[in-house]
């Protein structure tokens, strides 16, 4: 058995489905003694926020058994960026967009159009609020007031990792906690990235702090669910991957309601 890194690439919305075979993934590398570091390559804009925070601590956890780097490709914001704060180093694209830290909840409210096209839903419901966020009927001031309560929970939550990450107090991290986004040179210098370089850079760097080659890279991937091969197998003339590409346009272009998001 050689000494090896390993490579994980993620990449799409995060979500809890998406995320979970990650986890796992990143679970296992801590009890292979031959991958001796992980660069973690994500490209992202982010997406629920239980989810994030599982890749988070899923980054983290292997960071405390062996040397994780975190590479943001294209994009790297609010839950991607959570992800990668996992990583003992962050390396970014001068051209990245990094950062977004903020949080947002969706409420699609759709009762002026249901009323437009003459259609009348009677929601039955126990409990005074349970049918508050249901999108049939406008929010009330005080029901509104309880989500934002929550959601300011969760940005607080995502401040203080950003913090205790990067080393910062908070007081230095809030003012750049305003949902917006950088380019990665520009999170270099407020400190929310380390390095500005490529994947392979980031990959040389790991090696030098690992001691193995770079050429002795290995890339890791949770395994396809088993209808997925099937049907990529079998499509290969129209094209590989459709399938999941297909998939995920679909995903990526609905937001689940009950979802917060990063």
């Amino acid at each position: 058995m050689f000494e090896k890194l390993g490579v994980v690439q993620f990449r799409g919305t995060i979500r809890e489905r998406s995320v979970e075979p990650f986890v796992r993934l990143l679970r296992a590398l801590r009890e292979r003694p031959g991958v001796k570091g992980v660069l973690f390559d994500i490209s992202s804009g982010g997406g629920e926020s239980i989810a994030s925070m599982d890749l988070y601590l899923a980054v983290k956890r292997l960071d405390q058994v062996k040397p994780v780097f975190a590479s943001i490709g294209a994009m790297g914001a609010s839950g991607a960026y959570l992800a990668a704060l996992g990583a003992r180093r962050i390396f970014a694209y001068p051209e990245s967009a990094v950062g977004s830290i903020g949080v947002v909840l969706p409420h699609l409210a759709v009762h002026d159009l249901l009323r437009r096209l003459g259609i009348s839903v009677e929601l039955l419901h126990e409990g005074r609020h349970k049918d508050a966020y249901q999108g049939l009927r406008p929010l009330s001031d005080e029901e509104r007031g309880k989500l934002q309560a929550v959601l300011h929970e969760d940005y607080e939550l995502f401040v203080n990792v950003v913090a205790k990450e990067r080393k910062r107090p908070i007081e230095e991290i809030r003012p750049l906690a305003t949902g917006e986004f950088w380019t990665g040179q520009r999170a270099q210098a407020l400190g929310l990235v380390d390095e500005m370089g490529d994947r392979e850079m980031a990959l040389q760097a790991l090696a030098q702090t690992t001691g193995v080659a770079a050429h002795r890279a290995v890339r890791f991937a949770p395994p396809r669910p088993l209808f997925e091969r099937i049907l990529s197998g079998g499509m290969e003339s129209i094209g590989p991957g459709l399938i999941g590409r297909l998939r995920e346009s679909v995903e990526d272009s609905v937001w689940d309601a009950s979802a917060w998001y990063r």
